[in-house]
């Protein structure tokens, strides 16, 4: 009997490219999957031809019984970008105006309106405001050669990964800050008869706790993925004030940039690699959405 191609039309959720004409072939793309060879081709691209058929004797016929197609592992879902931040800020906002129409039934609506929410308060908007816009940014970007995982727990505790990139080189682990109109800098301390120390100032204030916790993450996915595959953290500031010409820095290790620098780096990833996939499923099941 001839042997049957098992193919599946659809639409693709990663960029891909067909087998047969090489075409690259864009996320949201239809094209066809066949599952024995796990890979795609155009739809206007023909089917593979069948093996020709022989004839036989039903008695000399030995009927072969194909092997079940194997299905791809569907992808783990990528997570809501800042969607613990969102939580976080109505949880707050909620309370505040509970306990005030509590104390004040009569005026409460007036209070309300005519009174801002707490800085503590608007703190969790303005980061969930900037978790969300980099991982629509990040998303935009994805493909079979870069994965993301947006807003992940770090197990027994309340803290969160704000995004991994997970690409043939390694792993982007990426924290979003929104510091409106504040200029990010390297501050260095030490050099010829003391130690060298590095700071990250953020306007006038020293925010190197920032750099802290990424490389606390940084060592948290180390030891989830192994040595076989780096990990380097990021700080991405958006709305921040930029200069014009540089602007970039590393401190400690860690890379501070702005999204329009760090998705240039993206851009600038090697081809597919099968890692990618395998890492980005260890990840998922390490750390599940926050």
């Amino acid at each position: 009997m001839p042997n049957e191609v098992t193919e599946k039309r659809m639409r693709l959720r990663y960029t891909g490219r067909c087998r047969l004409c090489g075409t690259t072939l864009e996320a949201r793309t239809e094209a066809v999957y066949e599952r024995d060879s796990r890979t795609v081709r155009c739809v206007a691209c023909p089917s593979p031809p069948q093996a020709p058929s022989h004839d036989l004797d039903v008695e000399d016929a030995v009927v072969e019984t194909p092997p079940p197609a194997i299905e791809a592992e569907p992808a783990p879902a990528s997570g809501t970008a800042g969607a613990s931040a969102r939580r976080e800020f109505e949880r707050r906002q909620a309370r505040r105006e509970e306990r005030i129409r509590t104390k004040h039934p009569k005026l409460g609506g007036l209070i309300l309106a005519l009174s801002d929410d707490p800085q503590s308060t608007t703190a969790w908007n303005s980061g969930a405001l900037g978790e969300e816009r980099l991982g629509q940014g990040l998303d935009a970007r994805a493909s079979d050669t870069i994965r993301f995982l947006h807003d992940r727990r770090i197990p027994g505790t309340r803290a969160n990964i704000d995004h991994l990139a997970v690409t043939p080189s390694g792993v982007l682990v990426i924290d979003a800050k929104r510091y409106v109109g504040k200029r990010p800098a390297l501050e260095v301390e030490g050099g010829l008869l003391r130690p060298r120390v590095e700071k990250l100032t953020v306007g006038s204030r020293d925010q190197t706790k920032l750099v802290d916790g990424v490389i606390r993450q940084v060592e948290l996915v180390s030891g989830i993925v192994g040595d076989a595959t780096p990990a380097r953290g990021y700080l991405c500031f958006l709305d921040a004030d930029w200069p014009l010409i540089g602007g970039t820095f590393t401190v400690r290790g860690v890379d501070v940039l702005w999204p329009r620098k760090l998705y240039a780096q993206l851009a600038a990833e090697g081809p597919f690699s099968a890692t990618v996939a395998e890492t980005h499923a260890l990840l998922a099941a390490a750390l599940p959405p926050a």
